[in-house]
């Protein structure tokens, strides 16, 4: 196995020295670092107006909306993300460092997608809908924080070799 293809060991931590340069060096670090965020930011606000609608039964909408964009944010996250793991790690996805937030994602990818098709199809009621929707943004949360955890464990690698 190439170095190119290998995975960070324990010993080695989350990068390879040649891991990490890639990663420093692709603009796909920039664009997830900008997107990580925004997708939070959309997030949160969606998850207030679908708590408001399953609460006041008003909004449905404008939670039905915030939902559809959160959904088109998530796929264009784990797209670019996908080639990020390629530029770093030399494969689309499953990238040995991330695999397991790779097997989490798939799942908020999939209830999302479950979520739309029940709002396309209709079949589903629209409370139904919101618990479908739910349970995506409670996998999204495990989801961020499996990757919150490897940016801190990347950071105190980094710390680690500085010192």
């Amino acid at each position: 196995m190439s170095t190119h293809h290998a995975s960070a060991t324990p010993s080695t931590g989350l990068y390879t020295p040649e891991q990490r340069a890639r990663r420093d060096a692709t603009v796909w670090t920039l664009v997830q670092g900008i997107l990580a965020p925004l997708q939070f930011l959309v997030f949160l606000v969606s998850l207030a107006l679908v708590l408001r609608y399953l609460w006041t039964g008003d909004g449905y909408w404008a939670a039905t909306l915030s939902i559809i964009v959160k959904t088109g944010v998530l796929y264009t996250i784990m797209v670019t993300g996908a080639i990020w793991e390629k530029i770093v790690f030399g494969q689309y996805l499953f990238a040995p460092a991330f695999f397991w937030e790779d097997v989490v994602s798939f799942g908020v990818i999939a209830l999302h997608s479950i979520y739309v098709w029940a709002v396309w199809t209709g079949s589903f009621g629209p409370v139904e809908q919101m618990v479908i929707a739910l349970a995506a943004y409670l996998a999204y949360v495990i989801n961020a924080g499996q990757f919150l955890w490897k940016l801190r464990m990347a950071r105190l690698q980094a710390e680690g070799q500085q010192a």
